[in-house]
């Protein structure tokens, strides 16, 4: 029987580079996937299992109707996957714009609480759920001219703890994949040899996803698990 069958996986991000194998895996395992994105052009998932939805998670709002239209599809969400980040770097924190730097909270934080906000009530009220987001290696190890990234991503660490702590024996759980940079196909392309050796691929990414949502993962609740290769 597959593991997800007939479950109900939120998946943001859905059409990237790592949200394409993430919710080719869920599918595969048997999930009906609600995927978001600012764009589903040049999609190449093609399925009744998958619902592509347009939103700029940015907006409260957009993320509200994320929620609510796997819920209208479905009934229940099962799963959540944040996958929507954005990364900026070459200033120091004196030399970072007030926009640069809410920027980053926006979408590296506030999408993650805003959805997490809209999907926690069903998942208590149904006594099971998985809230899995996308934290950083560069949250836990900063380095400079990064600050506004690093921060963003070392509060969303705190958040999925918080999170993590009230949820503690409900049967919903909340973690964190860590990863260092990912070998995706913008990055390939600039990369140097010795660069390319230490990146991580997202199919190992998208693998640990697959078991944070999994039964097999239910006594595992506010970890931030790192994913850093050889870097």
């Amino acid at each position: 029987m597959p593991q997800f069958r007939d479950q109900v996986v939120l998946v943001t991000g859905a059409n990237g580079a790592l949200g394409e194998v993430v919710t080719r895996n869920f599918i595969d395992g048997g999930a009906h996937v609600v995927g978001v994105d600012l764009d589903w052009s040049g999609a190449r998932s093609e399925t009744s299992r998958l619902t592509a939805v347009e939103l700029d998670l940015r907006d409260p709002a957009q993320c509200r109707r994320a929620v609510s239209v796997a819920m209208e599809q479905h009934g229940r969400i099962d799963v959540l996957v944040n996958l929507v980040g954005v990364f900026e770097e070459g200033e120091s924190i004196a030399q970072t714009a007030h926009e640069t730097w809410n920027h980053m909270l926006d979408v590296n934080l506030n999408v993650t609480f805003h959805l997490a906000r809209e999907v926690m009530p069903p998942m208590l009220a149904q006594g099971r759920g998985r809230i899995i987001a996308m934290g950083a290696k560069s949250g836990v190890n900063p380095q400079p001219r990064m600050g506004a990234y690093h921060v963003s991503k070392a509060a969303l660490h705190a958040l999925i703890r918080v999170m993590a702590a009230e949820c503690r024996g409900t049967g919903v759980t909340v973690n964190a994949v860590l990863p260092a940079k990912m070998d995706t196909s913008e990055n390939h392309a600039t990369a140097t040899e010795e660069e390319l050796a230490r990146m991580v691929n997202p199919r190992s990414i998208a693998a640990l996803i697959q078991f944070l949502a999994s039964e097999s993962a239910c006594e595992i609740n506010g970890a931030l698990v790192p994913v850093y290769g050889r870097s």
